[in-house]
């Protein structure tokens, strides 16, 4: 049985959240934070990442206020997601993130973006496959 590696993104102005996981385990896993410094940098980044990994699919989480409408970075996210499947030529779907940081409890201060896109990832396994 074959299986298919996808990567997950937490998207931020100033960093990206990366999470793996694969279609046979269907658990997420973090990975690396990527300082956003700007976009040369952060796509050479993403380039290493997909060249060690091969994913098959990129998700992106897509923050929204908690009704479900769009803000700021709603718009930021979809145009991100649109870039990865621009540059990359890789399928992107995007997830719901409304609850990302609600999950997470973290100390002041430390880097959680990482874990957000690993959540996002296992929200995106937990709808798109059956447990066995």
């Amino acid at each position: 049985m074959s299986a298919d590696t996808i990567f997950a993104f937490d998207f931020g102005v100033k960093r990206i959240g990366v999470a793996m996981g694969n279609t046979l385990i269907r658990q997420a896993t973090p990975v690396k934070v990527i300082a956003a410094i700007d976009n040369a940098t952060r796509f050479a980044a993403i380039q290493t990442l997909l060249d060690e990994w091969q994913p098959t699919l990129l998700v992106v989480g897509l923050p929204m206020h908690p009704d479900g409408t769009s803000h700021d970075m709603t718009a930021r996210a979809r145009k991100f997601a649109n870039q990865l499947h621009g540059r990359f030529n890789l399928p992107v779907e995007l997830v719901d993130e409304r609850y990302t940081s609600a999950v997470i409890s973290a100390k002041r201060g430390e880097v959680i973006d990482d874990r957000a896109a690993a959540i996002i990832l296992q929200q995106y396994f937990d709808a798109h496959f059956s447990r066995p």
